[in-house]
Order: C-alpha cells, then sequence, then structure tokens
C-alpha cells in the first residue's frame, strides 16, 4: 500500500486563473475525503496578495469537515504562517525549503540557508507542541532559475530539518524536469541522512515524468505521494510549471499494479467534472475522459 495526500484544495487551486469562493473549495474537500482521501492540504497560510487564491485559508479551515481520521495540512513558509495555521485548526504544517538559491529568491526573496533556518525553528515549535510537521523540499530535481540542483543541497535540508524535529520529509519536483533515476537517489539521499522520518514525494507531469517518477518513488518504497483532482495547479512562481500528477489518473495506475491506494476511483472520477465546472475549462487529467478499465 501506498498513501496519497490530496493537494488540490492547495497546489492545485493556488495556480489557476479562476479564484473559487469558499464554498467550492470546501465541498472539493468534501468530495476528496467522500472519495477516502485521509490527508489533505485544505490550504496554505501565506501572504493573501502574493497567492489571492489562498485568501481564505482561515474560512475553508472553519468550515471544512472533521470525519475521524482525516488529517488536514496546512502549508506554511514561516513563523507567521505557522502561528495563523494552528489558530485555524490544522491537524499538520507542512514548511516548504526550496532546494535552490534562485528559487527561494524568486518566491520568498532569501535563500536556501535563511528558509532552512527558518524551517528549524517552526519545527522546533511544531515538535514541542506535538504537532505533526513536515519538510517539503522544493525544486528537489532542478530550478527554473539556477539549472540543475546538486542532490547534496537537497540532502542537507533533509538532514537539518530531521535534526530540527521534522517528522516526514517530501521530495518535490516543483516544475517537472525530475526523472527515475533522480527519484531513486534522492529518496536514497534523505533516508541515509534521515533514517526515521517517514518519506514523500510530489511530481508534476510538466514534461510527462510524474507518472513515471510517482512508479519510481512507489518501488523504492515511499511512504506518501501527493497528486491534485483533476490534474490541476502549479506554482506561481515557477514559470511554465504545470499540473500536478491527476490523483484519479495515479490511483487507476497503481490499481492495475495490484497497489491498494486508499481511494475509490467511482467516487474520485466526478470530482474532475465538478472541478472543470468551476475553473471554466476541462480540466487534465485523462481517466475522466477515457474511463476505468474494465468499464
Amino acid at each position: 500500500m501506498v498513501g496519497i495526500v490530496e493537494v488540490s484544495p492547495r497546489d492545485g487551486l493556488q495556480n489557476e486563473r479562476a479564484v473559487l469562493e469558499t464554498d467550492a473549495k470546501v465541498e472539493l474537500i468534501g468530495q476528496a475525503i467522500a472519495a477516502g482521501a485521509r490527508r489533505i492540504e485544505s490550504a496554505s497560510f501565506v501572504h493573501p496578495k502574493l497567492v489571492p487564491a489562498m485568501a481564505d485559508a482561515e474560512a475553508v479551515m472553519e468550515r471544512v469537515p472533521r470525519p475521524e481520521g482525516v488529517s488536514h495540512i496546512g502549508l506554511v513558509l514561516n513563523r507567521r504562517g505557522y502561528d495563523r495555521a494552528v489558530t485555524a485548526g490544522v491537524d499538520e504544517v507542512n514548511v516548504v525549503v526550496p532546494a535552490s538559491d534562485g528559487f527561494a529568491k524568486a518566491n520568498q526573496n532569501s535563500s536556501t540557508e535563511a528558509l532552512t533556518e527558518v524551517a528549524e525553528e517552526v519545527l522546533a515549535e511544531a515538535a514541542s507542541a506535538g504537532l505533526f510537521a513536515t519538510v517539503t523540499i522544493a525544486t528537489s530535481f532542478g530550478c527554473p532559475f539556477d539549472g540543475e540542483v546538486p542532490p547534496d543541497r537537497v540532502v542537507e535540508v533533509a538532514r537539518r530539518s530531521a535534526a530540527a524535529g521534522a517528522k516526514e520529509i517530501a521530495i518535490a519536483d516543483t516544475i517537472g524536469v525530475g526523472v527515475p533515476t533522480q527519484v531513486r537517489a534522492l529518496l536514497d539521499g534523505v533516508r541515509e541522512v534521515a533514517p526515521d522520518v517517514v518519506t514523500r514525494a510530489h511530481f508534476h507531469n510538466t514534461r510527462n515524468t510524474g507518472f513515471a517518477n510517482a512508479v519510481a518513488a512507489y518501488e523504492w518504497g515511499v511512504d506518501w505521494l501527493d497528486s491534485s483532482n483533476g490534474g490541476i495547479g502549479g506554482c506561481p512562481f515557477a514559470p511554465a510549471a504545470t499540473g500536478n500528477i491527476a490523483t484519479e489518473d495515479l490511483v487507476y495506475l497503481l490499481e492495475r499494479m495490484g497497489v491498494d491506494t486508499g481511494l475509490r476511483l467511482d467516487a474520485l472520477l466526478p470530482i474532475a467534472g465538478f472541478l472543470s465546472d468551476q475553473l471554466g475549462y476541462r480540466v487534465p487529467a485523462l481517466l475522466p475522459r477515457a474511463g476505468a478499465f474494465p468499464g
């Protein structure tokens, strides 16, 4: 079995032209839960002027369904975001640290070193509060500004994050340039310096390698994979970054491989139609167009 973290309410919506109303976001989260999602990135607590789609994070968290066994994750970039997320009642926090200085500058006007220090502070606070905390290492596979990212930079962020109290480390292909050999090498590096943390991987399908990377991560033994209903999303600060790998396509792929995900395809498939109506275009996921097999 491999777990799937549903990221459409956060990474999915943050780069869309249409800004959904709070009601629609809560409905999307409810549909994901009904399909079996148990970990959901429901909001990000960032500056609303920089990411307007996430301006209603507190309102979303106030209204999300909270059945037993469902964990709502809040993405944060700094201590202020962490404090907002905790006050809003998140079940987990996800702290993002870019592995490349170029992206750190474009995204947060900072550097990898400075943002690692910020993450260490947030992780220590989360650990003292007993709150499950993830570090996502952005641009682990490549940077739109710096080009190739040395694996040692990713591994060092992982080492320091684990030492500071991170319970989970995610490697993220923010711009969709990675290939399976990189996936295995980076996960090996993370495991070497952080043997006790939960592992997670986040892939975009910008260059049509996202699903190959997801399979490579699964075969390596990763604990969790991120994906987005409808295949929507991207990063506002990464030029030409397109959508996440689609949840329904990923579940179909894994199920055909005999892998349990805990998600139900029959309940996932209608979500693409809901998102298409809300966003005003046909979302990228392919399974809703072709249908499952056998039908």
